[in-house]
């Protein structure tokens, strides 16, 4: 009895479980996979019943007699002996559905902290093999891309002695960008990623060296994209890079319309551009870099030595002060049994019929 009261239990539990579902929060893990097998499940009764209404050539004549006498009509109740055959057809989408493995996340809570959501972009392009020397950053060698990473590792180290709650995200970029870091909390995590890539053997086993600075953007835009937060606020990108990049065009999209969009979602784009004794202007492109990033809301540093690359990082940390929107889940959980019971229940019942009732024995 304990068995069969604990089995009425699970099912009346699925049963309120399932009802209480709605449908846009349903997510599919095996869609095309329900999906094709319900159109083969669907097919068999069709392809059957349009077989069965196909007349043989080799059928024997029958002499056909009208039907003269009123108990020889039709009833009206006829068609329920198809019952038994609707009730398995109908139990077939149910079936496909559960198939397809739904399965529900549900937001637990919306909160607010303190922080930003920051994308961080190291040029490690060819070019940035240039000397630059920064000894109280003390980055593995005195060349332009070792001192970009410690750079950035200082902004993170900033970041937590601020006591903010940032999640971070990291993109090495030459003439390809790999995300190498996505967002995350954990400020050890991004600092353990910047040590990775500033690793000498791991630089030299970065063999995409030219500079495409706009296709590193479009990476770090997508990453937000990714985690669905590109519209919400806080969000912001620093580039380390020496700027030695004039292209304005990647996959049909300009430069122009990324910054753009950054304006429009509120993303600024600040620019840390390195090169040794160079000023504002001495580098060919800063009148490129300069006008877009500023159209983004962000600010371009023109990192001259190691004071004017010091001043740039204390700064981006003194704008990058706010609140971020952070959306905390449950763990997912399948929704599948709901549908399984459904057609199991259409399934059952419909053998029964077939099986008890001789009168539902008749196929379409």
């Amino acid at each position: 009895m304990d068995a069969l009261s604990d089995l009425f239990a699970g099912v009346r539990g699925t049963l309120n479980e399932w009802l209480q579902l709605q449908w846009d929060d349903l997510r599919f893990a095996q869609l095309a996979a329900g999906l094709l097998l319900g159109a083969v499940l669907l097919a068999i009764p069709l392809v059957l019943l349009l077989a069965r209404g196909r007349p043989s050539r080799h059928a024997p004549r029958q002499m056909v007699l009208p039907a003269v006498l009123p108990v020889m009509e039709r009833s009206g109740l006829s068609a329920l002996r198809h019952a038994a055959f609707v009730l398995f057809v109908a139990g077939i989408p149910f079936f496909a559905l559960a198939f397809a493995d739904p399965r529900v996340t549900a937001v637990r809570e919306e909160t607010s902290q303190s922080g930003r959501r920051i994308a961080i972009l190291i040029d490690a392009s060819g070019s940035m093999v240039l000397p630059f020397a920064a000894p109280r950053l003390r980055p593995v060698m005195d060349r332009a891309f070792y001192t970009a990473v410690a750079a950035a590792e200082r902004f993170v180290r900033l970041r937590v002695a601020a006591r903010q709650r940032d999640i971070v995200g990291v993109v090495e970029f030459g003439n390809e960008a790999f995300v190498v870091t996505p967002f995350t909390t954990d400020y050890e995590n991004v600092i353990l990623s910047l040590r990775l890539i500033g690793d000498p053997r791991a630089w030299n086993r970065f063999n995409v060296f030219g500079t495409t600075i706009i296709q590193g953007i479009d990476q770090g835009l997508q990453l937000f994209r990714t985690f669905d937060v590109l519209g919400a606020s806080g969000n912001m990108m620093v580039i380390f890079s020496d700027g030695n990049d004039g292209e304005t065009t990647f996959r049909g999209r300009t430069l122009e319309d990324m910054m753009a969009e950054a304006r429009d979602r509120d993303i600024p784009v600040h620019m840390v551009r390195l090169g040794s004794d160079r000023r504002l202007g001495d580098v060919t492109w800063d009148s490129l870099w300069k006008p877009a990033v500023e159209r983004s809301g962000g600010r371009f540093y023109p990192a001259f030595d190691e004071d004017s690359m010091l001043r740039a990082i204390g700064e981006i940390d003194r704008l990058s002060t706010g609140r971020i929107a952070v959306r905390q889940y449950s763990a997912v959980s399948p929704a599948f049994p709901g549908y399984a019971l459904a057609a199991v229940a259409l399934w059952l019942t419909a053998g029964a019929l077939k099986l008890t009732f001789p009168y539902f024995r008749t196929f379409p």
